[in-house]
């Protein structure tokens, strides 16, 4: 693996969201929470607290932070659900992870995905074309359409699973 902060690449789709692509999609959001729950299972303490990477945060930040940054999707969805073209509102990534709930049991956050992915999945699933058609504004990255950021947090998700997993891999945890 040549870079570790990208170890399944960058997101990249462009194209039309056939029921395919956002089947696959919902899948791997649905998936996801037990999917980390059994890349973290049997880990202790000293390898939750091992960085992914030099540099980079501890297994434990990255759970935790995949729950930050899907409690904000979710937030991001309804509000542009609710709104006309809603500004949403970036967070400091990297602050959040040094904050001391980064540090409390990873057990914290998988079960609290379990319950906010179920929802996310449930609202997502009953989406028409026409809300998977609407936008908000990230004042970074600029209109985003609902259909698209579906398959950010797709990615997103495996790509910290991913995080996780080549970590053990290369060290033989798993």
């Amino acid at each position: 693996m040549k870079d570790l902060r990208y170890p399944i690449g960058e997101f990249e789709w462009e194209g039309e969201l056939t029921e395919d692509v956002l089947a696959s999609w919902l899948h791997e959001l649905e998936q996801l929470p037990a999917n980390l729950r059994e890349a973290v299972t049997g880990l202790s303490e000293e390898q939750l607290d091992t960085p992914y990477r030099d540099g980079g945060w501890t297994i434990r930040q990255v759970v935790h932070h995949v729950a930050d940054s899907h409690i904000n999707a979710y937030t991001r969805f309804k509000l542009a659900l609710t709104k006309e073209t809603p500004v949403i509102k970036p967070y400091a990534e990297d602050k959040w992870a040094s904050l001391p709930d980064s540090q409390m049991a990873v057990e914290v956050s998988l079960q609290l995905l379990d319950s906010l992915h179920a929802r996310l999945v449930s609202l997502l699933r009953s989406l028409s074309q026409e809300q998977l058609n609407k936008t908000f504004v990230h004042p970074e990255s600029g209109s985003i359409a609902l259909k698209r950021n579906i398959g950010i947090y797709a990615w997103h998700g495996k790509h910290h699973l991913a995080h996780i997993t080549s970590l053990c891999n290369r060290k033989g945890w798993k």
